[in-house]
């Protein structure tokens, strides 16, 4: 009984441990990434700086329930989120394989990005103790400064509620 008791903690702990580890804050600069997207066309922050906002959305692991939830939020619902002056990605730490096959399967039409040395998670602190990446949302300002961080993602309605922030961050609406 004891054990059971110590594995549940154990599993809530290693739950909680990215999302807590994170020390960057709203005002803080980002940390600046290149990391391979599903697209063949490798991504940096720097790229974007001055030009629009960049979500980055980083997930557990793919082809898991939530991961493939939000996923399928992004890729049905982009519409909302692309109304704005702003990029966005779903990163994780599985390798790029991987992560072409879980986008192809959800019809992702963004690029998903694979850290798989796990730097950049780590840069971002959202690295858990299971070796993978909380789920955790950073808003980007065009100034490279971090306008929002979203740690209580909800996979089914994940678009919606980024194309909420970008709303009350006022980033500037795309020109039709």
């Amino acid at each position: 009984m004891r054990f059971a008791t110590f594995a549940v903690a154990l599993f809530a702990l290693c739950l909680t441990t990215g999302a807590q580890a994170a020390d960057l804050a709203v005002g803080d600069p980002a940390p600046d990434f290149s990391l391979e997207g599903t697209d063949g066309k490798t991504y940096t922050l720097s790229q974007f700086k001055g030009k629009q906002a960049v979500v980055l959305a980083w997930y557990p692991k793919a082809y898991t329930s939530g991961c493939t939830i939000e996923c399928k939020s992004l890729a049905q619902n982009g519409n909302l989120i692309r109304q704005y002056d702003a990029v966005y990605f779903m990163a994780s730490v599985d390798p790029i394989d991987k992560n072409k096959g879980f986008a192809a399967e959800q019809k992702a039409d963004f690029p998903l990005l694979s850290d798989p040395t796990k730097e950049t998670a780590k840069a971002y602190g959202v690295l858990n103790t299971m070796g993978i990446a909380s789920r955790v949302t950073f808003v980007i300002g065009a100034d490279g400064k971090i306008l929002a961080v979203d740690r209580n993602v909800n996979p089914a309605t994940a678009a919606q509620d980024i194309a909420s922030t970008l709303g009350k961050l006022d980033i500037p609406k795309t020109k039709s």
